[in-house]
C-alpha cells in the first residue's frame, strides 16, 4: 500500500507553508522580533556513493551501472505541541548487498508522518517506529546500514490518564519496499500496550526504594487465510494472528531485574515450515551494578516466536517483532564479521553471564591509573524437542520436552578484556575471545558447513600526543582449523583534530589452505569534519561476509573500488 497523494500535499502544506504562516504570525506588528522563534526545522542527510571494478580474486563483481548510491534526507519541524516530517530517499541503484530481494529502488519520499503531543495525549498519523516492551511481540525500527526498514505506516495513540499509567494504541499496515515511493506489505497491524509504574500509581509507594512496574501488550495481524496442503492434507490458514506478552522491572538500589512473557497463537509461515504450533518466548535479564563493579545473567528460550506482516516471506521482511541475540555484540574486525551470531528464527535456548571489575587507582594490579577487566561467557542450542510423527507431525511438528537446552549446539562465546591507562598519553587494551561457532545454523560461509572453533586475540594501543595528535592502532589475529584458516588485521587510525582523520585496515587471509586465496584486503579512508558535516573518501577491497548490528545480520558482497561519504545535521 503506498500514501495518497492527498497525504503528500497536506504534509508539503504542514512541512512549509504552515511555518512560513507562524513564522509571520511570531513577527506581525506587537511583536519585537527579537524573541526566538517558537518553530524549529531540524534535519539530516546522508550520501553513500560506491564505485565498483572487477575482481576475480577475491569474487567481485560489478554491476551495469558501475556505480551505486544510497540517499536519505530527514526533515523535521516542530512548533509547539506540533511536530510533522518526511524523509527523502534515493536508490541509484541500491549498493550492492543492501537488499538481497532488491526491495530498495529509485528516489522518492519514504517515510512522512504529523504528530500532536500534550502531557496526556500523543497522536502520530503517518509513519512511526515503536517498540513494546522488550520488543517480543512488537518492535519497528530503521537501521539504514542493514537496508531494514519496518515502519508502521497509519495510526498511534499513546496515552498518559495519569502518572503512573501509560496506553498505546497501533493500526497499520508495515513497510515492505520502496520504489520511487513507499510500499507497504499487505498485511495489517493491530496492537495494544500497557504499562503501570506502581511508585507513581500508588501514593505509599512513592517514597520506596524499590521500583516495580508491570506491562503487558497485544498485537495482531490479519493476511487473508487461504488453504495450505501438507501432503495428503488440505488445511486452513488463519487470516487473523495474534501474540501477547506480560513483562516485569524490579529495581532496587543497584539490583535490577526484568523479564517477558510471550505467546503466539498458531501462525504457519515460511520461517516455520507452515505448522501450526503455538510460539512461546521467556526472556529474562538480572544484573546488579556499582561503581567498579558489576555483574549480569541473561537467560532466554524462544520457540517459534517469528511473527512477520506476510506469512511467505523469509529473511529481513517485514518482521512484526524483535527476537535479540543473547552473545555480546562485538566490535572488533574479525569477532565482529566473521562469525556474528544471530538468534534463528526456528528458536533457541541460551544463557549469559557477563562481570566486569575496575581496580582502583594505586593498587597492586590497579597502578597509578586504574586497570578494568571484563568477562563474557554465552552459550546457546538447539530446543530440547522430540519430533512428532504422523498427521499430527505434519501440523505441529514437534513438541518441547523441556525450556532448556537440545542437543544442537549453536555457539559458545568466552570472552575477556583487560584496559589499561599507562600514562596520559599512552593507554591500551587486550581481548581475548574463544568461539565455538555453528555455520549450518546460523550461515555466515559458504566454505564450511558445521562445528567450528576459534581463537582471537586483539591488541589494541591509543597514544595522544598532544591536544589535537591522536593515533589509534589495533592488531588482531584468528586461529582455525575450520572454513578459511587464519586471520590476521591491523588497523591503523590518525586523528588530526579538529577536522582530519586518516585511517587504514588490512585484514589478511594467511592461513587460507589455498594458497592463491591468501589475499590482502586492503581499505583506506580519509576523513574530513566541520560541526555537523562529515565527508569520508575511501578506497580499497571488502571481503564478502556478514555486517551486523544488534544481533541483526545482512549479507555483503565482496567488492573492490572507491566509497565516499557524506553526512550532514543541522
Amino acid at each position: 500500500m503506498c500514501f495518497s497523494p492527498l497525504f503528500s500535499w497536506i504534509l508539503a502544506v504542514c512541512l512549509f507553508i504552515v511555518p512560513a504562516i507562524l513564522r509571520s504570525q511570531e513577527t506581525s506588528p506587537g511583536h519585537s522580533g527579537t524573541e526566538p522563534p517558537r518553530g524549529q526545522l531540524h534535519g539530516n542527510f546522508q550520501v553513500i556513493w560506491q564505485q565498483y571494478n572487477e575482481d576475480s580474486l577475491i569474487g567481485a563483481i560489478v554491476p551495469p551501472p558501475k556505480t551505486a548510491m544510497n540517499a536519505y534526507g530527514n526533515f523535521n519541524y516542530t512548533y509547539g505541541n506540533f511536530s510533522a516530517g518526511m524523509r527523502f530517499e534515493s536508490y541509484m541503484d541500491a549498493i550492492l548487498g543492501y537488499s538481497a530481494q532488491n526491495r530498495f529502488q529509485g528516489t522518492g519520499i519514504g517515510f512522512r508522518y504529523a504528530q500532536y503531543k500534550n502531557e496526556q495525549l500523543d497522536i502520530t498519523v503517518g509513519n512511526f517506529y515503536e517498540q513494546f516492551g522488550m520488543g517480543l511481540t512488537l518492535r519497528s525500527y530503521w537501521e539504514p546500514f542493514l537496508g531494514i526498514d519496518n515502519a508502521l505506516d497509519g495510526i498511534r495513540v499513546i496515552a498518559t490518564p495519569r502518572k503512573g499509567i501509560t496506553a498505546k494504541a497501533i493500526y497499520g499496515h508495515q513497510r515492505l519496499a520502496f520504489e520511487n515511493r513507499l510500499i507497504n506489505a499487505d498485511g495489517i497491524i493491530r496492537g495494544l500496550d500497557g504499562e503501570i509504574q506502581l511508585n507513581d500509581l500508588i501514593p505509599a509507594l512513592s517514597e520506596s526504594k524499590t521500583r516495580v512496574s508491570l506491562g503487558g501488550s497485544y498485537v495482531s495481524r490479519f493476511q487473508e487465510g487461504g488453504l495450505l496442503e501438507k501432503d495428503t492434507l488440505l488445511l486452513e490458514l488463519p487470516a487473523n494472528v495474534g501474540t501477547y506478552a506480560g513483562r516485569l522491572q524490579v529495581s532496587h538500589g543497584p539490583f535490577r531485574f526484568m523479564g517477558e512473557y510471550s505467546e503466539k497463537i498458531n501462525d504457519p509461515s515460511a520461517d516455520n515450515g507452515y505448522i501450526y504450533r503455538t510460539g512461546r518466548g521467556i526472556f529474562l535479564t538480572a544484573n546488579y551494578s556499582k561503581k567498579g563493579f558489576g555483574i549480569t545473567a541473561m537467560a532466554k528460550s524462544i520457540d517459534n516466536l517469528s511473527f512477520r506482516a506476510d506469512r511467505d516471506l523469509k529473511l529481513f521482511d517485514v518482521p512484526i517483532n524483535y527476537i535479540p541475540a543473547i552473545t555480546r555484540q562485538h566490535t572488533y574486525n574479525l569477532a565482529a564479521t566473521l562469525y556474528p551470531y544471530a538468534t534463528p528464527f526456528t528458536g533457541e535456548a541460551s544463557i549469559m553471564g557477563e562481570l566486569f571489575y575496575n581496580f582502583k587507582k594505586e593498587t597492586p594490579l590497579g597502578g597509578a591509573y586504574g586497570t578494568q577487566i571484563s568477562l563474557n561467557v554465552a552459550a546457546a542450542n538447539s530446543l530440547d524437542t522430540t519430533r512428532i510423527s504422523g498427521v499430527d507431525g505434519l501440523v505441529n511438528g514437534y513438541e518441547m520436552n523441556s525450556l532448556g537446552f537440545g542437543p544442537v549446539k549453536y555457539v559458545r562465546d568466552v570472552n575477556v578484556e583487560i584496559r589499561k591507562k599507562f600514562s596520559k598519553k599512552l593507554s591500551g587494551a587486550f581481548t581475548y575471545y574463544y568461539l565455538e561457532f555453528n555455520t549450518t545454523v546460523t550461515p555466515v560461509t559458504n566454505d564450511f558447513k558445521g562445528l567450528l572453533f576459534a581463537d582471537i586475540q586483539v591488541l589494541e594501543i591509543n597514544y595522544k600526543f598532544n591536544s589535537k595528535n591522536n593515533i589509534h592502532l589495533e592488531f588482531q589475529a584468528l586461529q582455525t582449523e575450520q572454513d578459511k584458516g587464519d586471520w590476521a588485521t591491523i588497523v591503523a587510525e590518525y586523528t588530526f583534530s579538529p577536522h582530519w582523520t586518516f585511517a587504514i585496515i588490512d585484514q589478511y587471509n594467511y592461513g587460507n589452505i589455498n594458497p592463491d586465496k591468501r589475499i590482502h584486503y586492503l581499505f583506506g579512508t580519509v576523513g574530513y569534519i566541520n560541526g555537523g558535516n562529515r565527508l569520508a573518501i575511501g578506497y580499497g577491497k571488502r571481503r564478502e561476509g556478514v555486517f551486523c548490528i544488534g544481533g541483526v545480520c545482512r549479507a555483503v558482497p565482496a567488492t573492490n573500488g572507491f566509497e565516499i561519504t557524506l553526512t550532514s545535521s543541522f
